[in-house]
């Protein structure tokens, strides 16, 4: 049995009142000293951020780390101290500076008894001429629903430089929502039971989250450049507000804050909601914040067409109207002015590649007409109904998905303009739809770019909502839909990996062979490059 002190708990300032009667909870909040290993990020090309969390046995607890270029740390190349206190939850984000360019570094944390953290392994960023960089992509985590497999291979590997994570690295969700108690996977249990809303609640599921075995040694064994999507927050989030919060949860203000604040204390990232990455020669990678800085709310179709008698009127009245609109923002205009500034740096710089690794599709995607003749006899009403309306919006013109770039039109014109005027190379890294895509992205008809658009860790995509329709011929139909979409898979889980050489940029889509169980064996592959100045997917 687990003895636990409560005056030492409060005294964490961690959890909280509520976290006393979960088993789990007290195990987590019981411990002390290095509690979920080490990470890195931010790396760049002379320095890289280490993480780790260590829980002392009273107050705050002074560290000392340490990096070096071999394992045995026999000649120390950066070192410094920090302290661990319970206002950042004893997590601590030292900088390591003066180091070398493109070169594997290790490093680790010890305590003043002498007790060491485990060792990590990192990389700093290439300087001058680069042939070749290697990312591996991901995205959507959900826990519950099955093995982090993709984190586990992905970790094993040797070829990758640097690990991106483009959102929903978690899920808000209180156990049995999303999955539901008949979908979760045994043993894979959240903590806290209920949706987190308080500092205590997410600062718990981080905990949570950071104990998976496959998450930690990912994060071990390299760097990663990440940024949180919604559910980091909660569901479908804008700058003022989001689907899944309630007012009675508070003001969304504070709980926005509370969000970024603790994502920031267990990530090894920078206080910039945006930031950019020189890979040598080759490549800028621009990592921005899609969600809270300046996010339009998401326009809902259902209630714009609530009580109109002409249908097709109305669709094309939304149509013209507030889906056009050119206020409507996903960046912000200050994001977009720095995006944009940046695209012609780069290319002005020589660069190669304009990578943009950020949360959500850019490719245009309607639903498909002959969705609608697929329904079977079983289908209920609601169903039908639902079919119906997203068919006769696909006619007018319409996306079915308004919280992607869809939703968002003429920010994405912009952002496409943006990256012409500079003559960017552009190639769109996403996430968010949990399923697989490769797109072409034109402005006009003129080609702008390519996007890869990765399948997620674990949780379940378009498929799952279309359970009528066999996944293949669900593929077949959409990208005969959708001109942009050259290619897509909408039934399995895993990452994506996009390799960057002076003249093409590859991306490699991974699959595993299950989620439900421990498994690293992948069961396909898909690959698809773009030549450089061509912006087009072969």
């Amino acid at each position: 049995m687990l003895t636990i002190d409560r005056r030492s708990l409060l005294r964490l300032g961690t959890f909280g009142l509520g976290a006393l009667a979960m088993p789990g909870a007290a195990q987590m909040m019981a411990a002390r000293g290095f509690t979920h290993n080490v990470a890195s990020g931010e790396p760049r090309a002379d320095g890289v951020m280490l993480w780790t969390r260590y829980v002392p046995a009273g107050g705050a607890g002074r560290l000392d780390w340490q990096v070096s270029e071999t394992e045995d740390f026999a000649r120390v190349a950066a070192g410094g101290s920090v302290t661990a206190e319970a206002e950042h939850d004893f997590c601590v984000k030292p900088v390591a500076g003066g180091l070398a360019p493109g070169r594997r570094y290790f490093y680790r944390f010890v305590d003043s008894s002498g007790r060491f953290s485990p060792v990590g392994r990192t990389r700093t960023l290439p300087e001058g001429s680069t042939e070749r960089f290697k990312l591996g992509v991901f995205s959507c985590s959900n826990l519950p629903f099955g093995w982090f497999n993709a984190y586990a291979h992905a970790a094993a590997r040797d070829d990758i430089d640097l690990m991106v994570h483009l959102g929903d690295y978690l899920y808000e969700y209180g156990r049995s929502t999303y999955p539901s108690a008949e979908q979760a996977l045994a043993g894979r249990v959240i903590e806290p039971a209920g949706e987190i809303v308080q500092l205590a609640d997410y600062r718990l599921r981080y905990a949570a989250y950071r104990a998976d075995p496959d998450l930690q040694r990912l994060h071990q064994m390299f760097p990663m450049v990440m940024m949180w999507d919604d559910h980091e927050l909660t569901n479908n989030a804008w700058q003022n507000g989001a689907e899944n919060h309630q007012p009675n949860e508070g003001d969304w203000a504070v709980r926005k804050a509370t969000a970024e604040r603790v994502y920031r204390e267990w990530m090894p990232i920078t206080d910039n909601a945006w930031e950019s990455y020189e890979i040598g020669d080759l490549a800028t990678i621009f990592r921005p914040e899609t969600r809270a800085t300046g996010r339009s709310e998401q326009l809902d179709l259902s209630a714009a067409l609530a009580g109109q008698q002409d249908l097709g009127a109305a669709l094309v009245a939304f149509r013209d109207g507030p889906w056009q609109d050119p206020a409507r923002t996903i960046l912000g205009a200050a994001q977009e002015r720095w995006l944009g500034e940046g695209f012609a740096r780069s290319t002005r710089a020589g660069k190669k590649w304009q990578v943009l690794a950020q949360q959500v599709i850019m490719g245009s995607v309607r639903l498909a007409p002959e969705i609608g003749g697929m329904l079977t006899p079983e289908a209920s009403e609601q169903t039908r109904r639902t079919v119906g309306a997203g068919i006769a919006a696909s006619r007018a013109g319409l996306p079915f998905n308004f919280d992607m770039w869809d939703g968002y039109p003429a920010a994405r014109a912009r952002l496409l303009r943006s990256a012409l005027d500079a003559n960017a190379n552009l190639v769109v890294l996403s996430g968010d739809s949990h399923n697989a895509w490769a797109f072409d992205l034109d402005l006009d008809g003129t080609p702008a770019g390519v996007e890869f658009a990765g399948q997620s860790v674990t949780s379940p995509g378009y498929e799952s909502y279309m359970t009528w329709v066999p996944p293949a011929d669900l593929v077949r139909v959409t990208i005969g839909a959708n001109p942009q979409l050259k290619w897509a898979d909408f039934s399995r889980r895993g990452y994506l990996t996009v390799e960057l050489t002076p003249e093409r940029a590859t991306g490699e889509f991974l699959f595993l062979d299950t989620i439900r169980d421990r498994s690293t064996t992948i069961a396909g592959r898909h690959a698809m490059s773009v030549t450089r100045g061509t912006n087009r997917l072969a």
